[in-house]
């Protein structure tokens, strides 16, 4: 069968098509015809190899996947799946993560654990499936489970053009609240103003903080407080510290990653004297992958696609996705 595959860590380049062996299921497994599968911002991370991430090789990508199942192990329950059912997957389990430790969706058939499948309403077609969970459900868990957002609070969301952020602008919007999206050129922030932002930083022309202190008022640890109740920031990097300085006294920054680097300068002082409550979120559960695709089917929530490729462009969408040239997510379809 046909899939996409890397045989050692480094440039995109190395992504290549390769014909590799039909996968063969356990009892305890479903084969899956694969139809769609997302990138993710860690995929290409994956190519060049994580510190401390042991990647086995040769590794297929794409641990975000939309498919049918085509056979059944004989010990998966008739009674939950049945052939030609539409399925997501749920892509981490005890052994890691697919796409990362475990191989990914890029090929045309792969065998899957049943308990790590989810069916997909008939309402939610396979492209809008395959943007899930990764950065969706990793969007909803960190706001609502985590970050507990409520109608009518400031929400900043720096990253705002990529899978978490677009749809972190889509949930805090239909949670009522003021959204204010962080993105770096004046077209993506038209997109994001469409998708529900109620305010949009171009910091090629505005620095967010500047922004945020001349409209919503200036953090104080005494008297009237201005700033955003919450900070979505999972860039990490050289904007941690700084986003400090936009969040009122008493509020809450979340983080979901650090794709901008992990070990960042921080500034205690900031954190003790505005009280600021700092709340990590790490993935999703299986009950934010069901409400997201519940939201998808009742028309509430669009997943924002950049564009859909066929599985042999990866080259050119990986290096889209490592260059920030993507406004939510990119779908290659299979087959």
């Amino acid at each position: 069968m046909r899939a996409i595959q890397f045989t050692a860590h480094g440039p995109i380049e190395n992504l290549h098509e390769a014909d590799v062996p039909m996968p063969e299921i356990t009892p305890t497994q479903c084969l899956l015809k694969v139809k769609a599968v997302s990138l993710n911002g860690f995929d290409p991370m994956v190519m060049r190899g994580i510190p401390g991430l042991r990647t086995p090789l040769p590794m297929i990508p794409g641990a975000d996947i939309s498919a049918e199942i085509v056979e059944l192990g004989a010990a998966v329950d008739g009674g939950r799946f049945a052939l030609h059912q539409r399925v997501g997957v749920e892509p981490s389990n005890d052994q890691g993560m697919m796409g990362e430790t475990l191989r990914g969706g890029l090929c045309e058939f792969i065998a899957v654990e049943a308990n790590q499948l989810v069916p997909v309403p008939d309402a939610v077609d396979d492209l809008a499936a395959a943007c899930l969970p990764t950065a969706y459900a990793t969007a909803h868990r960190m706001l609502f489970t985590r970050g507990r957002i409520e109608s009518g609070e400031k929400v900043l969301i720096l990253g705002a053009s990529g899978g978490v952020g677009t749809c972190c602008i889509q949930l805090a919007k239909m949670a009522g609240c003021k959204v204010i999206a962080v993105t770096s050129s004046a077209d993506k922030g038209e997109k994001l103003r469409a998708i529900g932002a109620d305010h949009v930083i171009d910091t090629s022309t505005t620095h967010y903080v500047d922004y945020v202190v001349e409209t919503f008022g200036k953090p104080r640890t005494r008297g009237v407080s201005g700033g955003v109740d919450v900070c979505v920031n999972y860039s990490g990097g050289t904007h941690w510290a700084e986003s400090f300085k936009t969040v009122r006294r008493g509020g809450r920054i979340l983080t979901c990653g650090a794709t901008g680097g992990y070990d960042p300068k921080t500034d205690i002082r900031y954190i003790w004297s505005f009280e600021h409550t700092i709340i990590g979120s790490n993935g999703w559960e299986r009950e934010d992958h069901v409400r997201m695709l519940e939201l998808i089917a009742t028309g509430r929530l669009e997943p924002v696609i950049d564009r859909v490729i066929p599985m042999n462009g990866i080259r050119q969408a990986m290096h889209d996705l490592q260059d920030r040239r993507i406004i939510g997510k990119v779908v290659l379809e299979v087959g």
